[in-house]
């Protein structure tokens, strides 16, 4: 059995741990509140910029934009992996990694070339890991979303789709469901899926849709297309960091329940030393009065 100062310099250590815990779970949960508001203030702009563009799909202009031009056959694909910075937010990180890591052998298995753009730290390692070819970055994005920092590691990947050297791209995140479910997603980000429309306007195909351009076509398509990559990623980065502080507030809550059980444990444990010790002492008295 360990020494009563081990254990007590054992109890000390879980304590502080369990100090340290419980306020990243206090921080947490502040944090929390905050992304989910910016989230949830997000969605029906972007929802109603994709129901938009997927009208234009149906629409038939005199002008395509390439954002809506489906490629055949698909032998080169940016995936956007959208990550946190920090860990200690439980299987967050590795929930969407593993997804994306599937999909990557699936692409590799059909001789398909990937280039690939980290937003966050942890993502950025993973690719790393793999030795996957990295076309840009964004790491260290703080608590709340900025586009500025966002639309130009994004932007490289557009200008490859809009040049030719990928035929499509791909959005891997992790989608905020309630605080403690957090589901990982890999959605097609460009050319714009011909599903979108029935995922999200729910209406029905009764009718075809038309739109009056002024001045003309190309700059309004352009323009709306645009909003609708931006609307997406940055939606997409929010409901990432809504999931950090969610799954980062559930383990530090586990953690500082499991460390309180530790402390229990290990006090039980000195104290079943310590009537030990006190107990062989007495006997120890009684032993050299008896020989007395």
């Amino acid at each position: 059995m360990a020494g009563m100062k081990e254990i007590r310099v054992k109890i000390k250590s879980v304590q502080n741990t369990r100090k340290i815990t419980k306020a990243m779970e206090m921080v947490a949960a502040s944090k929390m509140r905050k992304a989910q508001e910016r989230m949830r203030a997000a969605r029906p702009y972007g929802d109603t910029v994709r129901v938009i563009a997927g009208h234009l799909r149906q629409a038939n202009p005199e002008y395509t934009h390439p954002f809506l031009i489906k490629r055949e056959p698909i032998k080169r694909v940016g995936l956007i992996l959208v990550t946190t910075d920090k860990g200690l937010c439980g299987g967050l990180n590795t929930n969407i990694t593993r997804m994306a890591l599937g999909k990557i052998k699936e692409w590799q298995a059909a001789g398909v070339h990937i280039e690939c753009c980290a937003i966050g730290n942890k993502g950025m390692q993973f690719l790393q890991r793999l030795g996957m070819n990295i076309t840009s970055q964004a790491v260290q994005l703080g608590d709340k979303p900025h586009l500025e920092k966002l639309i130009g590691p994004v932007k490289v990947m557009l200008d490859a789709y809009q040049e030719g050297k990928l035929d499509a791209v791909y959005l891997a995140f992790s989608r905020f469901v309630n605080t403690m479910k957090q589901a990982p997603e890999i959605e097609p980000l460009v050319p714009l899926p011909a599903h979108a429309l029935d995922a999200k306007a729910g209406d029905a195909k009764t009718h075809s849709w038309d739109y009056i351009y002024e001045p003309d076509a190309k700059p309004v398509i352009d323009a709306l297309l645009v909003r609708y990559i931006e609307a997406l990623i940055y939606q997409a980065v929010a409901e990432n960091m809504a999931c950090e502080q969610s799954a980062r507030m559930v383990a530090m809550k586990s953690a500082s329940d499991n460390a309180k059980s530790v402390i229990g444990e290990l006090q039980l444990v000195y104290n079943k030393s310590r009537q030990a010790a006190i107990t062989k002492e007495l006997s120890e008295i009684v032993s050299g009065a008896a020989a007395v």
